[in-house]
């Protein structure tokens, strides 16, 4: 390394986060566009988990999970939307060191979490549908708890990690990062070492987490959609493919955005395509997730309806 390297090294206390810097004319629309989804987010994941907490007949293996992806949502947008909206915003779009070490922390984790969690209830699905006289035993509370626990834990490991692994990199060509928030892949093209080490890393965490949590939900809905068209009532199939039908939508978007993020290869990677997708991922799918159990769940809506009356009353 060079004595210029190594002293741009040793400087650097931060970045700059360029976002929609290159398209000023769009920074007030997508400004209000960012609050609107973020707002909804919020308020969509809350009323999602309130709603379980009051019905006690929401109060089962499927919605203590769908909980856990309802608060991961909230944490998740939390940690990305409201540097986005700041950076949007003013004219100086800087982010400190510590504050870029923090939100590719807990976004990384968070987004893993996420995968394990949707692969979690595609197999309580699976239990439910396949294995109904097991189901309780199966997925009893303990189970449920310790899958949870396992999840959030290993994830939070897993990304200490790779934030350790990404902020050793010396950052000698440029502090700019051409992204709405700190993500792995922008930085590892900020280095003038070379990245191998953590881009295999990257790859093999995403390996393990993202195609066997993929893996484990596809080979689950394989058995589920083999047991459903076995069912002779057309009612009973019906209301077995609707309790499915939400989740599949949602881990379609979820995985086809999160693998197309950190599985593509170097030699294809696309700055502004990252900046659009991580949108989706960052912005879009937490403030879906809530809209597509919700309005798809008779008992959901049910005591949204009542709680909002309630409300409305007073």
């Amino acid at each position: 390394m060079t004595l210029m390297e190594n002293t741009n090294y040793t400087t650097v206390n931060g970045f700059v986060l360029l976002g929609l810097s290159r398209v000023p004319y769009l920074q007030g629309p997508f400004f209000f566009l960012f609050l609107t989804m973020y707002v909804t987010t919020v308020l969509g994941n809350m009323l999602l988990i309130i709603a379980v907490k009051l019905n006690t007949q929401l109060q089962t293996p499927m919605y203590f999970f769908l909980c856990n992806l309802a608060f991961i949502d909230i944490c998740f947008s939390s940690t990305t939307v409201p540097q986005m909206l700041i950076n949007t915003l003013r004219r100086h779009k800087n982010i400190s060191l510590l504050g870029c070490a923090a939100q590719m922390y807990f976004s990384l984790a968070l987004g893993a979490t996420e995968c394990l969690i949707l692969a979690i209830m595609a197999f309580d699905r699976y239990a439910a549908i396949c294995k109904p006289l097991h189901y309780n035993t199966i997925m009893n509370n303990r189970v449920c708890i310790a899958l949870s626990s396992s999840c959030w834990s290993f994830c939070f490991i897993n990304s200490t990690v790779h934030v350790a692994l990404t902020f050793q990199l010396p950052f000698c060509w440029s502090h700019l990062v051409n992204h709405f928030f700190c993500e792995m892949p922008p930085f590892f093209r900020l280095s003038c070492r070379d990245t191998w080490l953590n881009e295999v890393a990257m790859y093999t965490s995403a390996v393990i987490i993202v195609l066997c949590s993929l893996l484990l939900t596809l080979s689950s809905y394989v058995h589920i959609i083999t047991t459903i068209l076995a069912i002779r009532s057309s009612r009973k199939r019906h209301k077995a493919f609707s309790t499915c039908t939400s989740h599949l939508i949602v881990i379609t978007v979820f995985y086809s955005t999160i693998m197309f993020t950190y599985l593509q290869p170097h030699s294809t990677y696309s700055p502004e395509t990252n900046k659009k997708v991580s949108v989706l991922y960052a912005a879009v799918i937490p403030m879906f997730n809530p809209i597509v159990y919700s309005v798809r769940n008779q008992g959901v809506k049910e005591t949204l309806k009542r709680l909002l009356t309630t409300k409305n009353r007073y």
